[in-house]
């Protein structure tokens, strides 16, 4: 069962209460902690009309979500590139140095993101950043965002044998954190995140930052919400602090 901020639902609030005593809280980064999607969607856009792509027709945001969001770098350049990798890892490293730039004068934090941070923080659980983006990238964002001394990890696609959507990434942060699966639950915002995180075994809370809500129930997420001050979320946490008690 999944329950979106457009539901009320009793059951809803036990979603996560199974988790008690709660050990950890992963998270992934773009479109999870900060609202980056536009950034990529602006650089992809730019980069792929210079080099003609589409006939020089711009890239829509519905082809942008449906093609690029949460997906791992080496499978976006075999897209664009399908016969010529090296070009395709070059172009790949251009568009990371192009969303850089742009990231260091436009990221904005997930609204809430700081009241869930504090939350766990309170409860002194572990933490980390799972992430498909090339490290630079993911620690930028977390530097920019006031929380690289938040994170006790950030594991990159890289890092592992298979990035998101497999698995990998998000049981390799179980073993670094030294946590179990029953007692941690997962941060995302896309099919590619939520698929990797049903998979390694743990509930998943879809953000809605920007892919559409019928898309990621796909992936089967325990609850979408829209970002972290929703109630539905509130509910499952004040509910699994009773559990917890």
């Amino acid at each position: 069962m999944t329950v979106s901020s457009g539901e009320n639902s009793v059951e809803s609030k036990d979603l996560l209460a199974k988790l008690a005593p709660l050990e950890a809280v992963l998270f992934d980064v773009d479109g999870t902690l900060c609202d980056s999607d536009p950034l990529h969607y602006y650089a992809f856009r730019e980069m792929l009309q210079e080099i003609g792509y589409n006939d020089g027709v711009p890239i829509t945001e519905d082809f942008f979500v449906q093609n690029i969001a949460g997906k791992h770098n080496p499978d976006i350049a075999v897209l664009f590139f399908p016969d010529d990798m090296p070009r395709g890892m070059k172009f790949m490293e251009d568009k990371e140095a192009m969303f850089r730039r742009l990231a260091s004068e436009q990221l904005k934090p997930i609204d809430g993101l700081y009241k869930l941070k504090k939350w766990i923080e309170d409860r002194g659980l572990k933490r980390a950043a799972v992430t498909n983006a090339p490290r630079a990238n993911a620690e930028l964002m977390i530097s920019i965002l006031g929380l690289s001394d938040f994170f006790q990890a950030v594991i990159i696609g890289d890092d592992c044998e298979h990035a998101k959507p497999h698995p990998d990434p998000y049981l390799k942060a179980l073993e670094i954190l030294k946590v179990s699966k029953d007692h941690t639950f997962i941060c995302e915002d896309s099919v590619s995140g939520i698929t990797a995180g049903v998979a390694a075994g743990m509930p998943v809370a879809g953000l809605t930052t920007r892919n559409p809500e019928q898309l990621l129930l796909t992936a089967k997420p325990t609850l979408l919400i829209k970002d972290y001050s929703d109630p539905i979320l509130w509910a499952a946490l004040e509910e699994l602090d009773k559990k917890s008690a």
